[in-house]
Parts: C-alpha cells; structure tokens; sequence
C-alpha cells in the first residue's frame, strides 16, 4: 500500500501584507483611493519590495524557498495589467525549456527574489515560495504574490527589524490572520489521490503491452504539459521495453501530474484540421516526423488559419479544455523519490482512479464475511 500523505505543516503564524498603498487613502471598504499605480515601476518601489521580502527571510532564518504550485505560459488567458512577456519572465532565472520550474523545486532566497520580481512585473510566470518544514529542516515561511502589487509575507518569526526596514523602504506592512493566496489543503473524492509510484507503473507496463495505453500526457507545470509515446510507433520517445520505460520515469518533472491515454492521433491530419469546431477553445496535439508530441491551446478558428503549418505533422488530435469533456484511461500525480506524494495540487480522477480509490479504502477480507 502507498504510504499515506503528509498532514500538512501549519501556516507560518506571523502574515503580513506588504503594499506600497498607504493605509489612509483607503475608504470605509478598504479599497485603495490614492494616486499609486497598480503595476511595479520597474525601479526603486519594486527594488524596496525585494529588499524588504529578503529580510524578512533572513530574519526568519531562511536560506531557501521551494517553489509549490508553477504557473508559466503558454497560457490561453493572461489577466495583469501589463503586457505578458514571452516565457513568463522566466528567462535567465531558468533554462529556456524551464528545467528546475516546478513543484518542491528548492531555490536559494536571490533565486526566489527573482520570481518575485516576475510576478511583480505580471510576466505570465507565478507561483508560491514556500519553505516545507516537513522535508527540510526550515522554519514555516511564505510569499505570495498577488494582483496589484500585493505581496503577501508569512513567519514563524515576528520580524520586528525586518517590519521596520519595509517602513523605512516606503512600503506599509499590514498584520493579517492569513495570506489569502495560501493553499488550501489537498482534498478528493474518498481514496485519495493515486501516487505514481511502482503499482502504478506495473499497470502502465502491462496496459502499453496490451495495447491499450499509448500515450502519456505530463503536466508539470499549470499551463504547460509535456507528451511522451509509450507504444513504440514513433522512431523517438518510445517506452515499450523495460528499459525505456525506466529512463522515461526518471527524466519527468518531480510531483508532475500524469494523464494516460490511448493512441488518440490520427495520421489523417487533413481531416482532423477539417473537424475543428467552428469556435471554442481546443488543445491540438501534434507529433512531428521526428516523434516529438506537442500540445497547444488556442482558440479553434486560429488553428484553422494555421492549418498549412499544422498539416505537415506525422499524427494530430483536438482535444477539450472541458475536464468533462477529457477521457484519459487513468491518472496519478508523482511522489517524492522517499514514496510521500507531499504535491498539494490533484489529478482530475477517472473511472480507473474511483476504482483504484474503493479497493483501496475496502475493508480487507477476513475470510469470515458472506
């Protein structure tokens, strides 16, 4: 049996919220009536806003922040106020394939600084920088960034010097009971989630031996999937033998989500293209002559413009961004290399997971029952 989850640590007890709005220009509702503008100058405000997050977190005694919950294009939606950047303000702080971006990734505190600067800037990239007293020998801390230049402090510290120098910035830190961007604490249908571990992959082997499982979707980061070919079919990226099906398990993402599928491409790209819906938003999944799968989301009358681009691909498939309307044969999130699924973050179960998640939880059999 899977070891069960962690109970999640407590939230730091000490939240802050850091502004550059003064408290008085805010009406009866608390809502900011001043003349600040609600995105990052770019200078000497933002600089005030690391300056004062990094002392916090030396007050507090941290060193590094692990990364819990990524956000990063390519993105169908983008809602900040400044225009989005391309890779998500990413660029330079990780690899142009956003290796290292993902949930429990552990960053030195100039690293995290970074980020923070990034979703100050609403690049497109978010995510929470947390520390996890639970796997690591650290103190409870926490940053969330929210709209508007809101960034939200937490500590097991109090911070009395650090509260001081965010003053003596410009900025004005206000005591809160909790962060509003703090995570809720993971939940499900009764069973749990289904960790991706060797059960998990025995299945896996023995469904791609049958022919029933194909392909393997990887979501390691919100908006942004990665798919791998198991059957074998394509000349690269196959995991039919034992051997490739290791190597597969051990280049994916730490905590990614994981999605199952059967051989849903068509080499008939000409009529997947022409039953495109008229509108809506769709995923188009592509694989190229080199056997590389690709997932794109986009609005379906885009792909229709692009479709002497899209037509040179080996296979291609639309699929809904409608959960609903998504039918992979089974899912799993993976857990950490010691066994414990600590990713906060769940897969959307199929009938397979239900299953999984009764035999699970049944009572075992004693021999004695009718």
């Amino acid at each position: 049996m899977s070891p069960p989850p962690p109970r999640p640590p407590a939230a730091p007890r000490h939240v802050y919220r850091i502004t550059k709005y003064d408290p008085a220009d805010r009406d009866e509702r608390g809502v900011y009536t001043g003349t600040e503008e609600a995105v990052s100058d770019h200078g000497p405000v933002e600089a005030a806003y690391l300056e004062a997050v990094a002392a916090f977190a030396e007050e507090s005694g941290v060193g590094h922040l692990s990364v819990r919950e990524p956000q990063a294009p390519p993105g169908f939606t983008h809602f900040g106020l400044e225009p989005a950047v391309e890779g998500g303000g990413l660029a330079g702080i990780f690899p142009p394939d956003l290796t290292g971006f993902h949930d429990g990734a552990r960053v030195p505190v100039a690293l995290g600084l970074e980020l923070v600067r990034a979703m100050l800037r609403d690049s497109g990239a978010w995510c929470r920088l947390e520390t996890e007293p639970g796997v690591f020998a650290e103190p409870a801390f926490a940053v969330h960034v929210g709209w508007d230049q809101y960034v939200y402090v937490g500590s097991d510290t109090p911070c009395p010097a650090a509260l001081a120098r965010a003053r003596e910035l410009g900025l004005h830190p206000e005591p809160l009971d909790a962060s509003p961007y703090e995570a809720e604490a993971p939940c499900g249908e009764p069973g749990g989630q289904r960790p991706a571990d060797d059960d998990f992959w025995a299945l896996l082997r023995g469904c791609v031996a049958s022919g029933e499982a194909a392909l393997l979707e990887e979501t390691h980061i919100d908006n942004a999937c990665r798919w791998h070919r198991l059957d074998g079919t394509a000349r690269h990226g196959a995991a039919r033998d034992g051997a490739a099906m290791d190597t597969l398990r051990a280049r994916l993402a730490p905590r990614a989500r994981l999605a199952v599928w059967p051989d849903l491409l068509s080499t008939d790209v000409a009529a997947v293209l022409a039953a495109l819906p008229d509108e809506d938003l769709v995923e188009f999944v592509r694989e190229d002559h080199d056997g590389r799968i690709t997932g794109e989301v986009g609005d379906a009358q885009e792909f229709r413009a692009r479709a002497a681009e899209l037509s040179g691909a080996r296979a291609a498939a639309v699929l809904s961004v409608c959960t609903d309307e998504r039918s992979p044969l089974f899912t799993a999130v993976l857990p950490d290399a010691d066994g414990v699924l600590r990713a906060r973050w769940r897969t959307d179960p199929t009938p397979a997971d239900r299953h999984w998640a009764r035999l699970r939880t049944a009572e075992p059999d004693d021999g004695h029952r009718a």
